[in-house]
């Protein structure tokens, strides 16, 4: 591969799109990359590799904020991997009370499906729970 690539090249090497490339850039998640004359954009293997540690870091659901730090300490080889370990502890955190949420959800849903007869009749307890009607009401 011959370097710089164009931002088609490197939107389709890491793997995402041109757009996100942009968008990136204008978050400061990518540095200002060099432009030709003529103004387009020219990405080093520098830079497709951070945009693929970008596209990795958001595969696994890190926030935009958080993988501003990400990259930073990643660039950074006098960090402590302490600063890295705590970023990735509390996104799995997040993560755990996200499922608890959910799963919480899944569980209330199934106990009204099972209490709904689906049937002609118009009484619902579907209905009746997101009214903040109880079913005996």
């Amino acid at each position: 591969m011959a370097w710089p690539v164009n931002i088609g090249s490197a939107a389709a090497l890491s793997g995402i799109s041109a757009k996100m490339v942009r968008h990136y850039e204008s978050l400061g998640l990518l540095p200002r990359v060099t432009r030709t004359d003529s103004g387009y954009r020219q990405y080093s293997e520098t830079d497709v590799h951070t945009l693929r540690f970008i596209k990795r870091a958001r595969d696994l659901g890190f926030s935009m904020a958080e993988i501003g730090e990400l990259v930073a300490l990643w660039q950074n080889r006098r960090r402590a991997s302490a600063s890295v370990k705590r970023i990735a502890q509390k996104h799995v955190d997040e993560l755990a009370a996200r499922i608890a949420a959910m799963q919480a959800m899944q569980r209330t849903l199934g106990h009204l499906l099972h209490h709904c007869h689906g049937d002609a009749r118009p009484d619902c307890p579907i209905l009746d729970d997101l009214s903040g009607r109880s079913a005996g009401a």
